[in-house]
């Protein structure tokens, strides 16, 4: 089960929902001037008109045809072609349109969060950058941005060819960074025209950017999809809007709801007792998801009658409804969103007054879980009262007992499937060579199920556009957040996992590693010139025949030998080396830990031996495993000899 409302970036987002197509063109929107068709296979064509008229697709003097079925859609084929131009693509009957500078070459889909979002003009050497982005076979399409309740047909755009004013133009200043290095490596190296259609939204979950279809193959999202499908159909009817579906669900599905638990009379002695704020799986709700109750008493002191207050909680997850004295004061569903309510002073009373907080987690972590200094109440020129220590709490209902939970799309991005709606649908059938993938920070605290969802979302994707296996490459997240005195188990050391070991099984997918380029301050880390580089080196080797190496240093296999562990590994890339995240050579290795059966990680020295690494540590005189980089910012410097890191590891790899 997915967060259906996580949320990093939306306030410098927006969006609208769209439940039908908002026209029929008569030629799709993909297809302007400055377009590139995908190179050597047959190129569909389309758009609507009155049902079974004739339209005619001519490419200089070669002419397709074909009739319009009885929705009004027509498609004709393109032959293959070579790479190059420019050529002049008329559709004509009913209307007549032509297209002029079309070039073939090689299509790619650049989508993702943020960092593919990130525009040229916040990289590092932005003004130079862009100044030099004078490319005429390298062309641009941007997807606006848009949440549907339903796939779409239609997408609004025109293709341009790179110069410095198109690639700065465009929101959160100008085009992919990401996506234009990639393409202007590859029109460099192969010297042909590269199409790119970026489509992104910062601060997005996977789930959102996988269709309907594929997300009920997972177990973990299946309700989450007819819960939203249910509610579309519901809002459709006018019979009742989001607020009125979650009552109603609680109403059937959380005893607590039914019984009156936020009553301030209510008994809640019998309850446990938790010390707030913390995730509950970290306190005695161990792989809860569901609905949870909270309850504590506070002393209202003399000083603060007859005056309104404020209440402080901090973040919840996912979604809270909170009561004083049994009236409800606030609630939100947002994970990120911090709990600040007014409670009116004819809400208080001298004395004992009740807080109640019902929330309800939608999987990963739950609970009350920010800082102790944001759990508080004020009172103006009052000191605050702690919020902080025990609560009363009780466990209501597990969310795998519930029916289909509601869910509301209107300007959230972040719900099952409605950026593949909006986004990439809408681009369906268009002929593409393949794909480059930016994202995993908003599902980075489920590693373990992005191991599942993100396989699952290539699929679909690779099976709607019908080209085949199309390549797909992945740029593992950068090091980010802050340095760990000691080995740990950070979420986002299973997310990257989660990114290699898809790289690693399904075809045709690779890995781009952003593991020594990030910022630990900064989740947009600004040297985008070298994640698209490595990007193309993916490219070049396993799409363009380039004898290159395109990868750091990936683990084979470890064998024990007396206390020490020997790892191999492929891409050696000419041999291993330690350096530093400058190029230069380092005095030794960094970044490895080691284990023995008690799978109690301590920091182990490690030095290259061949094309090995043989860790140890006095600490650990029967060693089982070994971990590399794991971390979420983790010093970390092996490399092999064409400057590529090493892809972080452990060898002790849950099934």
């Amino acid at each position: 089960m997915t967060k259906p409302l996580i949320l990093v970036l939306l306030l410098i987002c927006a969006g609208v929902l769209q439940a039908a197509d908002p026209d029929r063109p008569f030629v799709h929107h993909l297809f302007s001037d400055n377009m590139v068709l995908q190179r050597d296979i047959a190129v569909p064509v389309w758009g609507w008109t009155e049902a079974g008229k004739e339209v005619t697709v001519s490419l200089d003097e070669v002419a397709s045809k074909a009739v319009a079925d009885g929705q009004g859609r027509w498609q004709a084929t393109i032959a293959a072609h070579p790479a190059g131009g420019p050529h002049t693509l008329t559709v004509s009957g009913p209307q007549s349109v032509t297209f002029k500078e079309v070039l073939f070459g090689d299509v790619w889909i650049c989508s993702g969060q943020s960092n593919m979002e990130m525009g040229i003009g916040n990289v590092t050497n932005a003004k130079e950058e862009i100044a030099q982005a004078n490319y005429p076979q390298l062309r641009l399409f941007t997807v606006p941005k848009l949440i549907a309740s339903e796939p779409q047909t239609q997408v609004t755009g025109h293709w341009q060819a790179c110069t410095p004013e198109s690639v700065a133009n465009g929101g959160w200043n100008g085009f992919s960074a990401v996506g234009y290095f990639f393409g202007r490596d590859l029109v460099r190296e192969v010297k042909i025209p590269i199409g790119l259609i970026h489509t992104s939204w910062g601060g997005t979950i996977a789930e959102a950017w996988t269709s309907a279809e594929a997300l009920k193959t997972m177990d973990d999202f299946r309700a989450a999809v007819e819960g939203f499908e249910q509610s579309t159909k519901e809002l459709k009817k006018g019979t009742t809007d989001h607020e009125q579906q979650m009552a109603a669900w609680y109403a059937k599905n959380d005893p607590g709801t039914a019984s009156g638990w936020e009553a301030q009379g209510f008994d809640s002695s019998a309850w446990k007792t938790m010390q707030l704020p913390i995730n509950w799986e970290r306190a005695g709700l161990p792989d809860f998801d569901g609905i949870v109750w909270f309850r504590r008493e506070f002393d209202l002191p003399e000083a603060w009658a007859n005056k309104d207050v404020m209440l402080h909680l901090g973040p919840v997850d996912d979604m809270d409804t909170t009561w004083v004295n049994g009236t409800k004061v606030g609630g939100r569903d947002l994970w990120t969103d911090q709990r600040d309510y007014k409670i009116p002073s004819r809400l208080l009373k001298p004395g004992k007054n009740v807080i109640a907080v019902r929330v309800l987690d939608t999987g990963g972590d739950g609970g009350i879980y920010g800082k102790p200094e944001q759990m508080h109440l004020d009172c103006e020129g009052q000191p605050p009262i702690s919020l902080v220590g025990p609560w009363k709490y009780q466990d209501s209902t597990p969310l795998a007992k519930t029916t289909a939970l509601p869910q509301a799309s209107t300007n959230n991005p972040n719900v099952v499937t409605v950026l593949y709606n909006g986004m990439i649908a809408n681009l369906v059938p268009y002929a593409i060579k393949g794909a480059i993938w930016y994202q995993g920070e908003s599902n980075g605290d489920r590693g373990m199920q992005y191991r599942r969802l993100l396989p699952t979302m290539i699929t679909d994707w690779r099976t709607r556009f019908g080209v085949g296996d199309f390549p797909f490459y992945i740029v593992s997240l950068a090091n980010f957040m802050g340095v760990e005195a000691e080995p740990s188990d950070p979420p986002w050391a299973t997310l990257r996992e989660a990114q290699m070991l898809t790289a690693k099984t399904l075809p045709h997918s690779g890995l781009a590693l952003a593991i020594d380029i990030g910022d630990a301050k900064d989740i947009h880390p600004k040297n985008k010139q070298e994640v698209g580089r490595r990007l193309a080196l993916n490219a070049l080797a396993q799409d363009y025949g380039q004898h290159i190496e395109f990868q750091g240093p990936w683990y084979k296999s470890c064998t024990v030998e007396d206390a020490a562990m020997r790892i191999t590994f492929d891409h050696l890339g000419g041999g291993l080396v330690a350096r530093d995240y400058e190029g230069k050579p380092a005095d030794k290795l960094v970044g490895f830990s080691i284990a023995g059966a008690d799978k109690h990680f301590v920091w182990a020295e490690a030095r290259i031996d061949g094309d090995t690494v043989v860790v140890s540590s006095p600490q650990v005189g029967k060693p089982v495993a070994v971990r590399y980089a794991w971390a979420n910012n983790p010093l970390c410097n092996l490399y092999n000899k064409a400057g590529l890191p090493a892809v972080p590891f452990r060898t002790d790899v849950p099934r």
